[in-house]
């Protein structure tokens, strides 16, 4: 089971970044704070002091259309907040 799917990158996510060492993923819905404390300490070489979850509830559309109405979800997903240690840094833009 991947654990981490991606990092969010946002203006928001990059200014709390730089304010408060906190970084922000997209993780697996089954994941808990120990295994994202794991994968995150195994993928960037980082030590994490806490983690924050919180479950994005899916989002239902309806379109009217020249068939019908057509109604539709978007998939619930899970996110993850990570204080990492002081000194401590992760550098998304490296390796692209």
């Amino acid at each position: 089971m991947s654990i981490l799917i991606k990092p969010i990158i946002t203006e928001k996510a990059t200014l709390d970044s730089e304010k408060f060492n906190r970084y922000a993923f997209l993780v697996n819905p089954q994941a808990n704070k120990i295994q994202i404390k794991e994968a995150v300490e195994a993928a960037y070489d980082v030590s994490v002091t806490y983690v924050r979850t919180m479950n994005v509830r899916a989002d239902r559309t309806t379109r009217y259309t020249k068939t019908g109405v057509q109604t539709g979800k978007t998939n619930a997903t899970k996110k993850a907040i990570v204080q990492l240690a002081d000194g401590d840094i992760i550098d998304f833009y490296t390796n692209l």
